[in-house]
């Protein structure tokens, strides 16, 4: 079984830096902090968003905000952190879809076999959520259309995004179903549980 040490994402912020910070240091020895983030977003004409997708986007900021309440939003776009996991939310009002990433590792630091890994893995142990490759990372990635997404898709999207990011290298699972008579498929369905009972008591209250 391949494992990693949950110290290679330390160099996972690079994507999300600035091309003059990536060229300072390429593999920073310690952990980026959550404000070295950024979701350097290209500027653009303001898009046209339908009331429908507009009561999407607000559910998807309740999740978030119920899960990280120093969740940060740049337009349509949000920066949290998990578990001292970060993550990110990304839309696409256009194309009317969203995803959700994180960053887990540098492509240069896997082992030879580690992409035949990953896409075993995306074929059965991933499930909803994918790892992905772009920009010398490898992701943690959960993508989804706008107009049809729901507040407990984007819950457990999050949470199985979250969970392939935290087993990579060993299971590389999204937590979501477990074969074998295991526990994880009862556990995942126990936080989801947990996070949609919070949000039903935040708009009731």
């Amino acid at each position: 079984m391949i494992r990693f040490s949950r110290t290679l994402a330390a160099a996972c912020g690079l994507a999300l830096l600035t091309p003059a910070a990536q060229a300072q240091d390429a593999t920073p020895e310690t952990p980026p902090t959550e404000e070295e983030f950024s979701l350097d977003e290209e500027t653009a004409a303001p898009v046209e968003i339908s009331p429908e997708v507009t009561a999407v986007l607000g559910q998807m900021d309740e999740v978030i905000k119920a899960l990280d309440s120093k969740a940060t939003r740049t337009g349509n776009s949000w920066q949290f952190t998990l578990e001292e996991r970060v993550m990110l939310v990304v839309t696409d009002a256009t194309a009317g879809r969203m995803r959700i990433i994180t960053p887990i590792a540098l492509i240069a630091d896997l082992p030879e076999d580690a992409m035949q890994r990953l896409m075993q893995a995306n074929f059965d142990t991933a499930l909803d959520a994918r790892y992905a490759v772009a920009q010398d990372l490898v992701w943690g990635a959960f993508l989804h259309p706008l107009d049809t997404l729901t507040q407990r898709d984007f819950a457990s999207g999050i949470l199985q995004t979250h969970s392939i990011g935290e087993t990579f290298g060993t299971t590389f699972s999204s937590g979501a179903i477990s074969y074998g008579g295991g526990d994880s498929g009862a556990i995942f369905e126990e936080q989801l549980k947990e996070l949609l009972d919070q949000l039903e008591k935040n708009s009731t209250t």
